[in-house]
């Protein structure tokens, strides 16, 4: 079909709803002379009119959502339920919306309990089945799968048609198979459920091979064994469930027939009346060849200072995307930051390694639809640099007065990582600057992801263009610095883009949510210390984990060949479907339990029953695999992520990986080595102090249970802490009615499993299995634990109350800590996150404190002049490196400040140690 299909049988269908959000979002809040929020309006205005200019077509509709409940939400009630009201700015603009189309003379159509989707879908088809055509003006993927031969997509906002060659060139499949391709991998933003790790190239590769959603289902049990098989396995019908959730019904009666579709015939002289009214004077002036220039009637704009005359946001001119070869035109972009004083800014580079990337291009925007690309090291296929880029020394010298100028604002989505890029490749760190990214965590930490993909389907309902589309994937995917200058363009500009209409959006309800102090005083200034922290790395004894490779390599051997001669046989130890025969079928052990794939079931918790049923077989392979674990996650792969310019490893802070504030850290994880193992000491050795240097390790003591005692407001432990009483063996004595002179070990070990299991929701089966008795006892442990401590239970169950009601706890600091599924149905994801809810307030308390005392540290190093860098943070611990002369003053310094880095109604206790290396000083 060409794009300048037929006149006599041609149907144009807006996704009127979708375009509304979209230009809301898109334009900077105005207000018509009454005072009413207008932007919406004012796009959607424009966009008709230049459709009806532009149109070759006989018929046009504008298609709207008329409610949020229809059909679906009785198919999954959770259908779009974590979806947040419109905007108070946008409600009463709908209205306005549908008026400005009866003026134009545009039939506007909705029906109760159906998606506009679906009557979008209902109108293509019998505009096909009458011989006709049919264009949806939409980008939304949800749409896709009506495209064929006779109906097609044109994205309103880059004004390019999308068929069929588009879809699969975007998710990898044809369109009649994007309802399969959905229903594996689920929607965050609609809550449709899909199959657990199953993104969009591992849906659109298994649709490929087995046909389609049933045709992968079917095929689960040839599939070898893997976690994702297991998840297909385990998740089939949330694939069903999605798949009718996602499909969309083209059989709706038409609530208005196609004949009467017929289009503009609107009157002038109303619509030249309600555009003065409006105060859209651009419009009027393209609409009557006659400008309009009252002041009063111009509306006014808040939250930008752009000029309220914006370009047809879904015309070409409204995506202002250049490409940047220059000097000059580089100083027309930094001059236009300048005026606006806020500018979005992302790098391109050559690797996700930030500390050793080579920048590409950097992209900047200064207004919604307004942003170019600088390319600086793209290269042609014979490996030589493409011409017409900027030398990085240019850009340095162009950027560094922009970047350190205080009254811009540089904006940017994960900070963290543009910092370290732009720093290793010689610009000045940007300061003010704010993270998208980061503002979107703490205002929904647990609703969703933060990436910029996700955001802009939320917030902007649009899909950004994907990296693998521009790069390819798997081992035909090539570098950035290959990829074509324009279409890096298009790329990195509307990355640049999309971050500063995020932050236009999301910068303003940091205070209206409570949490702008969190940003502004924790999170924000935690960017630059993690950044450092990252540039800094730790300094690896390769040779040592060498060895300790052997060695465990060694000791695998030995456990291998015993557990064989425990069988009787040879077998492959890492073959869980082997290991299965060998244990419940040869060997006839009890309790074992078929998957749905027919091969018995493996796993740790299977074998930690077969343990605590006193098989010693058991114990060897658990001891084993922890070995091999070991083994190829660090002493093999932490030699390979040594870098060579440094000779340390610089491992990746993960600032939005958790619910309750947590840091995490990737390439390598430096928070899952054993503490308490024989081994995880060894694997500790090997991180070590520079010449010259040591380490010093501070890590607050039983900070958990310190603030359970707090926010619970438990007399007894507060009294404990106070007094710095063994709090195991003071809750012992209180739970077995003991005294503390003369306790057994194992009593204050039992004690210390009751308090650190209550705070994790334990169960009396759980909490059974660790002390060694029956569940039955365990439960009157736990019982006699409540019944002294009345507040644990009080606070448990409130906290529980108040998660169901809100969606959310707070840490005692007043960080919020979504909690999904704690409106369930479902028992055991419910009871899940009943337990999360009660461990979220301690945990994310625990983050909390950690990230101010990592704060107060890192000035408190300055203050001092002392030689130190703070490495690695672990939780509840913080590793430093000092030169050896100032290790004690260090030691006194992390004590005094963290132990005062907040007040609580305890004192907070810190232990620290030196050492030349981590196990040493931990």
């Amino acid at each position: 079909m060409s794009s300048h299909a037929s006149e006599e049988k041609h149907l144009i269908l807006v996704d009127g709803s979708g375009f509304i959000f979209r230009a809301f979002h898109g334009i900077p809040l105005m207000t018509d002379p009454s005072g009413t929020p207008v932007n919406a309006v004012y796009g959607f205005t424009n966009m008709m009119m230049k459709l009806i200019r532009d149109r070759k077509a006989s018929h046009m509709a504008v298609i709207f959502d008329a409610g949020r409940k229809t059909f679906r939400n009785e198919i999954y009630p959770a259908y779009k339920a974590q979806r947040p009201p419109p905007p108070p700015e946008l409600i009463p603009q709908f209205a306005l919306v549908k008026e400005a189309s009866r003026l134009l003379g545009l039939p506007t159509i909705e029906q109760e309990g159906w998606e506009a989707d679906d009557l979008i879908a209902s109108y293509a088809k019998a505009m096909v089945q009458a011989g006709g055509q049919c264009t949806i003006i939409s980008s939304d993927k949800d749409l896709m799968q009506l495209i064929n031969d006779h109906v097609c997509m044109q994205d309103p906002i880059k004004e390019r048609y999308i068929r069929a060659d588009a879809v699969f060139e975007k998710f990898g499949v044809k369109p009649k198979d994007m309802v399969s391709l959905q229903a594996l991998m689920g929607d965050a933003v609609d809550n449709v459920p899909g199959v657990p790790g199953i993104g969009p190239k591992t849906a659109a590769s298994l649709i490929n091979e087995y046909g389609s959603l049933e045709g992968v289902l079917a095929a689960i049990p040839t599939m070898k064994p893997s976690k994702r098989r297991e998840n297909l396995e385990n998740h089939q019908e949330d694939a069903r469930i999605s798949y009718k959730l996602v499909q969309l019904k083209d059989d709706l009666p038409l609530p208005t027939p196609i004949d009467e579709l017929g289009c503009c015939h609107g009157e002038s002289e109303p619509l030249i009346e309600w555009l003065q009214q409006r105060g859209f004077r651009s419009i009027l002036a393209r609409y009557t060849k006659a400008q309009i220039s009252t002041p009063s009637q111009t509306p006014t704009e808040h939250k930008s200072e752009q000029p309220a005359d914006h370009s047809d946001i879904l015309g070409s001119n409204y995506l202002n995307y250049e490409t940047v070869t220059t000097l000059s035109q580089l100083q027309h972009w930094i001059n236009q930051a300048q005026e606006t004083h806020y500018c979005a800014i992302d790098t391109e580079t050559n690797s996700l390694d930030a500390v050793q990337a080579t920048i590409t291009g950097i992209s900047m925007a200064t207004a919604p639809g307004t942003a170019c690309y600088i390319p600086i090291a793209h290269q042609q296929d014979d490996g030589t640099l493409c011409p017409n880029q900027l030398p990085l020394k240019d850009l340095i010298e162009a950027f560094n007065p922009l970047f350190t100028d205080p009254s811009v604002l540089k904006i940017f989505h994960n900070a963290k990582y543009d910092f370290l890029v732009l720093q290793h490749n010689g610009f000045a760190l940007p300061t003010p600057y704010d993270d998208t990214m980061m503002i979107s965590y703490v205002q929904s930490s647990g609703k969703h992801r933060h990436n910029m993909d996700e955001l802009s389907q939320i917030h902007l309902n649009h899909d950004t263009i994907s990296y693998d589309s521009l790069t390819g994937t798997g081992r035909k995917r090539i570098s950035f610095t290959q990829v074509a200058i324009d279409k890096a363009t298009e790329y990195a500009a509307e990355d640049a883009d999309v971050t500063l209409r995020l932050w236009q959006i999301l910068r303003p309800e940091l205070r209206s949510l409570k949490v702008l102090s969190l940003y502004e005083q924790i999170e924000r200034p935690l960017i630059q210390i993690l950044t450092q922290m990252e540039q800094d790395g730790i300094l690896i004894n390769p040779e040592l984990l060498k060895s300790l490779s052997e060695e465990f390599s060694q000791k695998m051997m030995v456990q291998e060949q015993e557990i064989q001669e425990m069988t009787g046989k040879e077998f492959n130890l890492a073959s869980p479907k082997q290991l299965g025969e060998i244990l419940f079928d040869d060997m006839g052990l009890p309790g074992g339990k078929r998957m749905k794939t027919g091969a018995w079931g493996t796993d740790s918790k299977v074998l930690q029953d077969l343990s605590d049923k006193g098989h010693v077989i058991a114990d060897k392979i658990l001891a084993w695999r922890q070995l091999a674990k070991l083994k190829s996650t660090y002493t093999d792969a932490l030699i390979d992520r040594i870098n060579p310019q440094t000779n340390r490893v610089h491992t990746s802070f993960n600032m939005v990986g958790t619910v309750t504030g947590r840091l995490s850290s990737t390439d390598p994880n430096l928070q899952n080595i054993p503490i308490r193992s024989e081994e995880g000491g060894k694997i500790r050795e090997a991180f070590i102090a520079a010449p010259g240097h040591v380490l010093v390790s501070a890590d607050y003591s039983q900070i958990e249970l310190r603030l359970l005692a707090h926010v619970a407001d438990i007399p007894q432990l507060k009294e404990s802490f106070i007094q710095a009483e063994d709090i195991h063996a003071r809750t012992a004595s209180e739970v077995f009615n003991i005294p503390i002179e003369g306790m057994a070990p194992l009593v204050r070990r039992q004690a210390k499993a009751i308090n650190f299991g209550i705070i994790y929701g334990i169960s009396a089966f759980g909490l059974g299995k660790q002390l060694g008795v029956s569940a039955a006892m365990a439960k009157k442990y736990i019982d006699t634990y409540f019944a002294r401590y009345p507040e644990i239970k009080a606070y448990m169950q409130n906290t529980q109350e108040e998660a169901k009601e809100k969606g959310y706890v707070l840490t005692p600091f007043g960080r919020k800590c979504w909690i999904p599924g704690i409106q369930t149905a479902k028992g055991p994801l419910r009871a899940y996150a009943e337990r999360q809810a009660i461990n979220a307030p301690l945990q994310g308390g625990a983050a909390d404190i950690i990230k101010h005392a990592m704060l107060d540290m890192n000035k408190a190093i300055k203050d001092h002049g002392l030689h130190a860098k703070m490495l690695v943070q672990v939780h509840d611990e913080l590793l430093f490196e000092v030169k050896e002369e100032e290790a004690q003053e260090l030691v006194s310094l992390a004590k005094t400040i963290m132990e005062k880095a907040v007040t609580l109604s305890i004192p907070l206790v810190v232990e620290a140690g030196i050492g030349k290396n981590w196990s040493e000083a931990h």
